[in-house]
């Protein structure tokens, strides 16, 4: 009977053993990362409300596939000196082990939201609201409809020396075209508000403007047609060499009652980009505020912005060369020539046209 009883009781020990065995091991097992296949690749979003519980919070991981199983967080919580989890936004790739789940939200390690946005010189606000909805949780009617918001354009007026009542002309397609500086910006998250983003780029060209404010108030033109002029310098130059002379062109051909004649506004006025196509001679023929290439337009600016246009265009029309250039054209490959007369002019354009570097317009 004696002999029975050590059997017995070996028998208890073993199973104690093999017990405490598979529990190590499973234990070993819970608190691995829940994707061990180094090929697998994913994202996991886990947002934590603030005041949720431990329990909650190991029960949302384990809902989320972040950590294996709930039962093993707990143990390894009471094993185990870890600070209190934290509230807050998580990426997790689910190839964390638990530790390293845990290590992260005790030290509140949520992930960085932060969204930059770049937006490139001499682009409009087609391009600009596109941009906005690539990479917000915005759409692009959402940016126009902003636009058309007479009383947030009159408080942006009332914010900002540089805007004024001009940009409230019914003729003009977007009223803060050629206000938003072209530059890159970052933002707290995708949430982030089309008026912040506005602000912004406002505060930035605040401080361009405010730079050469002197200038400005010395100056015979506006602050609107300083942009206006800027914004073709922009589009119509290609590099810091020519600007200054073709914001002369501009300054000597409003002082002789010549019109402009540029194509770039042509494209702005009919809501076309340049490049998309050429432009037709019926377009070109037909009045509109911004197309300076139409009837009644002499000696006049477009009645806005066309672009946004940098620091160096407005710079190169605050200190436009002083010469006699009344004539410019650019060539296929972006060569700008510059004329003094008509006759020189029109020369220029037959040599570019006999080497196939001239631009042909259709009817």
């Amino acid at each position: 009977m004696k002999k029975k009883g050590f059997i017995i009781l070996g028998i208890i020990i073993l199973i104690i053993f093999i017990l405490i065995i598979s529990a190590i091991i499973w234990y070993q097992s819970a608190i691995k990362a829940p994707i061990e296949d180094s090929a697998t690749t994913v994202e996991i979003i886990v947002e934590i409300p603030s005041g949720t519980s431990t329990t909650n919070i190991l029960s949302l991981l384990q809902q989320n596939q972040v950590i294996k199983n709930e039962l093993a967080a707990k143990i390894y919580l009471s094993l185990h000196e870890v600070k209190s989890l934290q509230a807050g936004k998580y990426l997790f790739t689910g190839k964390e082990t638990l530790p390293e789940v845990l290590a992260i939200l005790s030290s509140g390690q949520i992930m960085d939201e932060t969204v930059t946005i770049t937006f490139l010189e001499g682009r409009n606000m087609r391009y600009i609201a596109s941009t906005i909805a690539e990479n917000t949780n915005h759409t692009t009617n959402e940016v126009y409809q902003l636009l058309e918001d007479e009383e947030y354009i009159a408080s942006l007026i009332d914010k900002y020396w540089f805007l004024t009542e001009e940009i409230q002309n019914t003729s003009i397609y977007y009223p803060l075209e050629g206000y938003l500086y072209p530059d890159t910006y970052s933002f707290e998250n995708k949430d982030v508000t089309i008026a912040t983003i506005f602000e912004k780029m406002l505060d930035q060209m605040d401080k361009v403007l405010t730079k050469n404010k002197t200038i400005i108030d010395n100056s015979n033109y506006s602050v609107h047609e300083i942009l206006t002029m800027a914004s073709i310098v922009e589009l119509e130059g290609n590099n810091a060499e020519n600007r200054p002379k073709i914001a002369s062109v501009i300054y000597n051909r409003l002082a002789t009652n010549m019109s402009l004649g540029s194509d770039v506004t042509t494209y702005y006025a009919i809501r076309v980009d340049m490049g998309e196509r050429d432009l037709y001679a019926r377009e070109i023929n037909t009045y509109n505020a911004y197309n300076t290439r139409g009837p009644n337009m002499e000696g006049k600016l477009p009645v806005g912005p066309i672009a946004n246009p940098s620091a160096e265009s407005i710079e190169a029309v605050l200190n436009p060369d002083e010469d006699s250039y009344l004539y410019f054209v650019a060539d296929k490959n972006g060569e700008i020539y510059f004329s003094n007369t008509y006759e020189e002019h029109q020369a220029t354009i037959t040599d570019l046209r006999r080497k196939g570097l001239w631009y042909e317009y259709d009817n």
